[in-house]
């Protein structure tokens, strides 16, 4: 089994919470344990608003926010019009007020990485997302690659996946 979803937002903080309550709703209805449920949404909230604090929006004056469920992980990625410094982890001092996001995306996910296609900027991250058997034991999806996806599919209006 393999699932997925592509949105497109406004460029606005109230983008945040849309992302993360229709993420949500789909891991919780595609079967994922709520920790890694809460560990995706945590993720896909720290790449979007860094791309509203940091990067422009898509030609469209849009997000991109896109997630699929495969191979007992999902990976979430979140695409801009691209920022003049390119995305990393900071190490902020105990006393900074920010600079964080990355870091705590750094410690939730497998691994996360930055796409450049033209003017638009991806950034991804792949979190360990497993659902339970029937036995009781942890099920493997399907495989599926989002970051291919992600590029294509561009055009897709919010709400409407592929």
């Amino acid at each position: 089994m393999s699932a997925s979803s592509v949105v497109l937002l406004p460029h606005a903080p109230s983008s945040v919470a849309v992302a993360r309550q229709r993420l949500s709703a789909d891991l919780h209805a595609w079967g994922v344990f709520a920790t890694a449920v809460d560990d995706a949404v945590l993720v896909v909230s720290e790449l979007l608003s860094n791309a509203l604090r940091h990067a422009r929006p898509l030609p469209s004056g849009q997000v991109k926010v896109a997630w699929q469920w495969a191979d007992g992980r999902v990976e979430v990625s979140v695409s801009d019009g691209g920022a003049s410094t390119e995305p990393r982890a900071g190490r902020p001092t105990l006393s900074s007020l920010g600079g964080r996001g990355l870091g705590i995306v750094e410690h939730l996910a497998d691994r996360w990485g930055v796409m450049h296609d033209g003017v638009t900027t991806t950034v991804w991250a792949v979190v360990n997302a497993p659902y339970p058997s029937p036995n009781g034991d942890m099920a493997q999806p399907e495989i599926g690659d989002l970051r291919e996806r992600v590029s294509s599919e561009a055009h897709v209006p919010y709400g409407i996946p592929d």
